[in-house]
């Protein structure tokens, strides 16, 4: 792995992908991401697994540098904490297409955070009864078929990435201590060429 910038850590190894294609390792480092520093045990109550295995897990996301430990959190100095490295993990899987194992790796990879994200968009459809109507409504879903040359298609990759960007940066200036009314948004896009 090498960081490409102080918030994303880019892996180039297919021993790295696999690591992280389990998915509750996808889960655990989306939580430190999510929710900051986090012990095994805070870790374990929320995915339901035993800190031993979580602690498992949390060693093989460390060998990779994707998390690392974090200063404790409080005054339990037996608790061992952890925190995310970065905010992002990449790859550029068409710089793989000639490596065997890293395609591969990648798509075990790709297609886990595939089940990750589809899991994740059906516990909010079970949980949109629930949910304040204003925040329903706000959602989006959807696709369209659109007809595109490849440099099109590479122009609305840089488009989408600059848009969500803007969104990050507006995230980041919510103070999670108040009560400004930001919650927690889901955001996944997707554009490629259908096969």
């Amino acid at each position: 792995m090498t960081p490409r910038d102080s918030s994303r850590t880019t892996l180039n190894s297919a021993a790295s992908m696999r690591v992280l294609a389990h998915p509750t390792r996808l889960r655990l480092l989306g939580l430190l991401r999510e929710r900051g520093p986090l012990t095994a045990a805070q870790l374990g109550d929320v995915v339901d697994e035993a800190p031993g295995t979580i602690s498992y897990h949390l060693g093989k996301l460390a060998s990779i540098a994707l998390i690392e430990p974090a200063e404790a959190q409080s005054t339990d100095h037996r608790e061992r904490w952890w925190k995310a490295t970065t905010l992002l993990t990449s790859w550029e899987p068409a710089d793989l297409l000639d490596d065997p194992d890293k395609l591969a790796a990648s798509s075990v990879l790709q297609k886990s955070i595939a089940q990750a994200y589809a899991a994740r968009y059906t516990d909010y459809i079970d949980a949109t009864p629930a949910l304040p109507r204003e925040w329903v409504a706000a959602g989006a879903s959807g696709d369209r078929s659109l007809r595109l040359t490849v440099e099109e298609l590479g122009t609305m990759r840089a488009e989408l990435e600059a848009l969500v960007n803007r969104w990050v940066d507006a995230s980041a200036a919510h103070d999670t201590a108040t009560a400004d009314g930001a919650e927690p948004v889901v955001l996944v896009y997707q554009a490629y060429r259908r096969p």
